[in-house]
């Protein structure tokens, strides 16, 4: 069946998650950078919108995520809240945006609400950061938690590795779900996560729990929109599901567009503008010119 724009529907609030939530209904976050995405996600009727610092590799080219700075973030943030305002938007705030002081933490989300419009910020870290939730909490900004995989700590982690396969950091990472809970997290991403302790820490804490690579226990999932479409081909995540190959679509356009220029198909009579002889003629006389008889019998 082809997906056609919804009709206009309300805002989705933090409060709109927690409902769903309550109902056991399941909650759909998309990752994305740009206006045109945002808006093909709010048309699928996505709840929420992350711009996530992901960019960096996605659309940006860069190896990892740690590169991307607050006015990079701010730039993409501002563009998908141009083209999506009904989800709930949520700005990713990226490395050194909030580790290192935690009044600066609360102006850096602070900024992603006053300068691009975004509903909510996400951060990544458990307990150590729990103070700094707080504070930006406390601020009246939302903030959604994201622990387990934790990009911005790959160098810490030893790379992009699923966290919590031993018992002990089974338990850290229930600890550190416990505390975000407790800071005012309004939910939390667990990415990389064995499926059954996702699914133990969603039933453990009251607030929802977004799956990226944690199975099919969660309150709800997220994707980066890239990797739904098939227009990142770097790697594939295990965790990904491609829904459309649009890359190759793409390309495969580019390369008859290529073709066509190059063997004078391409622009036809039909992606012309035309001008009256009239008005050409009177142009050829003002610069002193005159179109030759044969010239414009072959017109």
């Amino acid at each position: 069946m082809s997906a056609r724009p919804e009709e206009p529907r309300s805002k989705t609030t933090v409060l709109t998650l927690k409902e769903k939530h309550r109902r056991g209904s399941p909650i759909v976050e998309v990752t994305a950078y740009d206006a045109p995405m945002a808006r093909a996600a709010q048309d699928a009727g996505v709840d929420a919108i992350l711009v996530g610092d992901s960019v960096a590799m996605v659309v940006l080219g860069r190896e990892n995520t740690l590169s991307v700075t607050m006015d990079e973030m701010l730039h993409h943030a501002r563009a998908v809240s141009r083209g999506a305002r009904a989800p709930l938007l949520v700005g990713d705030m990226p490395f050194l945006s909030y580790q290192a002081d935690v009044s600066e933490a609360v102006r850096n989300a602070g900024r992603f609400l006053q300068e691009a419009e975004m509903d909510a910020v996400k951060l990544e870290g458990g307990r150590s950061f729990a103070a700094t939730i707080r504070a930006i909490v406390r601020a009246g900004i939302p903030v959604q938690g994201h622990i387990g995989l934790t990009p911005q700590s790959i160098h810490l982690l030893g790379g992009y590795k699923v966290q919590g396969k031993t018992a002990s950091s089974a338990q850290a990472l229930l600890e550190d779900a416990l505390a975000l809970e407790d800071a005012g997290c309004f939910s939390i991403v667990l990415e990389s996560v064995p499926d059954r302790l996702a699914s133990f820490i969603t039933q453990r804490i009251h607030i929802p729990t977004i799956g990226i690579g944690a199975g099919a226990g969660t309150s709800g999932q997220v994707l980066v929109a890239h990797d739904i479409l098939g227009l990142f081909d770097r790697f594939t995540p295990r965790f990904a599901k491609r829904y459309a190959e649009l890359g190759a679509a793409m390309r495969q356009a580019l390369l008859e567009y290529r073709q066509e220029v190059e063997g004078h198909e391409f622009p036809g009579p039909e992606h012309a503008h035309s001008m009256s002889e009239e008005e050409w003629q009177a142009f050829l006389t003002s610069v002193g010119e005159r179109l030759p008889d044969a010239v414009r019998r072959d017109q």
